[in-house]
C-alpha cells in the first residue's frame, strides 16, 4: 500500500507480504528476530483451517489479542481473506474474558494453547457453537473444538474488525470497523504527515514500534500501519519505560508513539537524551496530555510531541499535530490537539444541535470516511471548540460533566488546575453522589517522583486560587498511582470505586457549597493493570 494507490485496500497490501523471501527478518519480539517463513507457515495454517471449516468471507472469528506473535499471525489470515477479526482481550480476568467470548456470537475462536486449558474460556467457546483452533508460533494450528454450523448470516458485511473500547469511562462497546473506514483512516493519517511512501522490498525498511496492547485503537493501528507499508516490526508485549526506551535505543526510529500518560515518566526516569536521538517527533493519542509536559519535554530532549485526537469509531485519529504546525504554532496553540486530518471535516454545535460561534464550546461532530458514514455527521461525547486557524481543543466530556447543586463543573478543568502545583504529575476527577447536591467533584492526584508529598487540604487550598467555591473537590486523595487501564489512561470506572469506597456519605455539609472537613487523604498504593 502507497499514498499514491489508496484503491488498493488492506487486503491487497498483505497479499504483497508474500513476495518476501523466508528469511527476511519480520518481527521483533523479546529480544529475538522471528522470520517472515516463521510467521507465514502459521498465517497459512490459520487459513487452511478456517477453510477446511467452511468459513468464509464475512466469517466473525474472535481472537485472543495480545502483543504476540500468534495474534499477529491471526490478524493477516483473517484480513487478508475478507473475513472479521472480532477482538477478545487478554487483559480481562477469566471470568469476563469467557462472557466476552459468549457475547461475541463467533462462529471460530482463535487463541493460544494456554487459554484451552482453562475450563471458562473452552465452555464458553462451547456454548457459542464454534469452532475452537490452537494457535501459536512454529506449531501446526490445532482444532479444538468442531463448531456447530449455523449458516446465520454476517452481522455487519464488509467489517475487518470488531473491536471494544477500552472502557475507561463506562461500559465498552463493541465497534465494527469496515475495510473502507480503515483504508481512509490510513490513508488519512499518510496524507496529514505529508509523507510519501515509496514501494520497496518487504520487511527492508526501518522497524515499525508496536508499544501499545494491539486490542485497543492506538496499538492496532500502529500495527495495521506497519503490516500495510511492509515494514519489520518491533512489539513489546507490555508497555513499560525500559522496554520502551531500549526498543527506541535499538531500532533507531525518526517518529515513534508514547502514551500521553508515559511522557512525565520518561522524564522522571531521567532517560539519557542519547537513548532518543535518532527522533524527529513522538506521536502522543490514547490520553490528554498536560502542554506543560510538552514544554519539559522539548527543553530536555529538543523533540516536539505531536498530539493526536481519535476514537475507535473513527479507526484512529482524525486530528492531530504535524511537525510543521507545531514549530510554527505550538507556542500559540498550547493545549490544542491540532487540526484536522485531510478528508476529516469537524464542526461544534451546541445541544440542539445547531453550531456555535468560532471559539466557544459545545459538542463535537465529525464527518468523515473514517467513522463508516460518509455524509453524516457524528456526534461526539467530547465538548471542543475550534478556533479562528481551525485548531482543535479537547475541553471535557459532556457525559463526565458533573452537576452540583444546578451548577456544572468539568472534570478535566479541575484536573487541570491540579496539575498546576508543584508537586502533582497528575490528576483526575470524578463525581462521587451526594444526597443533597446530587453529585460533588472527588479528585485523585499522583505525586510527581522526588517531590513532596502534599496533603489533600493543601491541594483542596490550591484549587480555591483557580476555581469557583463549587468547582473545589471535596476531597482530593493522594495517591502513589493512579488507577489506569493497560493504554496507561486513567481509568475513571476504577476511580470511582475507588472514590466510593472512601468518601463520607455526605460532604456538602449545611452551606451550600461548604467544604467537607471530614476529607481526608487516602493514602494508598494503586496497582497496574
Amino acid at each position: 500500500m502507497t499514498s499514491k494507490n489508496p484503491a488498493a485496500g488492506i487486503p491487497h497490501s498483505l497479499h504483497r507480504l508474500w513476495d518476501a523471501p523466508d528469511d527476511a527478518r519480520m518481527v521483533h519480539s523479546d529480544g529475538e528476530w522471528f522470520s517472515w517463513g516463521q510467521m507465514r507457515a502459521l498465517v497459512e495454517s490459520i487459513e487452511r483451517a478456517l477453510y477446511d471449516a467452511g468459513l468464509g468471507p464475512d466469517a466473525r472469528i474472535a481472537t485472543v489479542l495480545g502483543n504476540r506473535l500468534e495474534s499477529i499471525a491471526a490478524l493477516i489470515a483473517v484480513i487478508r481473506t475478507e473475513r472479521t477479526l472480532v477482538t477478545l482481550s487478554p487483559l480481562q480476568p477469566p471470568t469476563r474474558l469467557a462472557a466476552d467470548v459468549r457475547q461475541s456470537d463467533p462462529v471460530a475462536v482463535l487463541a493460544p494453547p494456554g487459554y484451552w486449558e482453562e475450563p471458562e474460556f473452552a465452555g464458553a467457546a462451547v456454548d457459542s457453537g464454534a469452532w475452537g483452533f490452537s494457535i501459536e508460533i512454529d506449531v501446526p494450528v490445532t482444532t479444538r473444538l468442531a463448531g456447530i454450523p449455523s449458516g446465520a448470516e454476517s452481522h455487519h458485511r464488509g467489517v475487518a474488525i470488531e473491536m471494544r473500547t477500552s472502557g475507561t469511562t463506562g461500559d465498552p462497546k463493541r465497534i465494527p470497523l469496515t475495510y473502507k473506514q480503515i483504508n481512509a483512516s490510513l490513508y488519512s493519517a499518510v496524507a496529514h504527515a505529508g509523507v510519501t511512501i515509496a514501494e520497496a522490498p518487504p520487511f527492508s525498511g526501518q522497524p515499525a514500534l508496536i508499544t501499545l496492547p494491539i486490542v485497543h485503537i492506538g496499538g492496532m493501528f500502529a500495527l495495521l500501519q506497519g503490516l500495510v507499508q511492509a515494514r519489520p516490526l518491533a512489539i513489546l508485549e507490555r508497555f513499560t519505560i525500559d522496554g520502551w526506551r531500549a526498543a527506541i535505543r535499538d531500532h533507531r526510529p525518526i517518529v515513534a508513539g508514547l502514551p500521553g500518560a508515559a511522557i512525565g515518566t520518561v522524564l522522571d526516569a531521567d532517560v539519557p537524551a542519547e537513548d532518543l536521538s535518532s527522533l524527529r517527533a513522538l506521536n502522543a493519542g490514547t490520553s490528554p496530555v498536560d502542554p506543560a509536559l510538552v514544554d519539559r519535554f522539548i527543553e530536555k530532549y529538543g523533540i516536539p510531541i505531536l498530539i493526536v485526537y481519535g476514537a475507535t469509531e473513527f479507526s484512529g485519529a482524525v486530528a492531530g499535530w504535524t511537525i510543521k504546525d507545531f514549530r510554527k504554532s505550538w507556542k500559540a496553540k498550547k493545549g490544542s490537539v491540532g487540526r484536522p486530518f485531510p478528508g476529516v471535516e469537524l464542526s461544534v454545535v451546541d445541544e440542539a444541535g445547531s453550531p456555535v460561534p468560532t471559539g466557544n464550546t459545545g459538542r463535537l461532530r465529525v464527518r468523515s470516511h473514517q467513522s463508516g458514514r460518509d455524509s453524516e455527521w457524528l456526534t461526539t461525547s467530547d465538548l471542543a471548540h475550534i478556533d479562528d486557524d481551525g485548531f482543535l481543543y479537547i475541553d471535557g466530556r459532556a457525559d463526565d460533566v458533573i452537576i452540583r447543586g444546578g451548577f456544572k463543573v468539568s472534570p478535566d478543568v479541575v484536573a487541570r488546575a491540579l496539575k498546576t502545583h508543584d508537586s502533582v504529575a497528575d490528576a483526575a476527577v470524578a463525581g462521587v453522589p451526594d444526597p443533597r447536591l446530587g453529585a460533588v467533584p472527588v479528585a485523585g492526584v499522583e505525586v510527581r517522583r522526588g517531590e513532596r508529598r502534599p496533603s489533600g487540604s493543601e491541594l483542596r487550598d490550591h484549587c480555591r486560587t483557580q476555581l469557583t467555591p463549587y468547582e473545589v473537590p471535596v476531597a482530593v486523595h493522594v495517591l502513589d498511582e493512579l488507577p489506569r487501564s493497560a493504554s496507561l489512561k486513567v481509568d475513571r470506572r476504577r476511580l470511582l470505586e475507588l472514590f466510593e469506597s472512601a468518601v463520607p456519605e455526605s460532604v456538602a455539609g449545611n452551606g451550600e457549597f461548604a467544604p467537607d472537613p471530614t476529607a481526608r487523604d487516602l493514602q494508598s498504593s494503586v496497582g497496574k493493570d
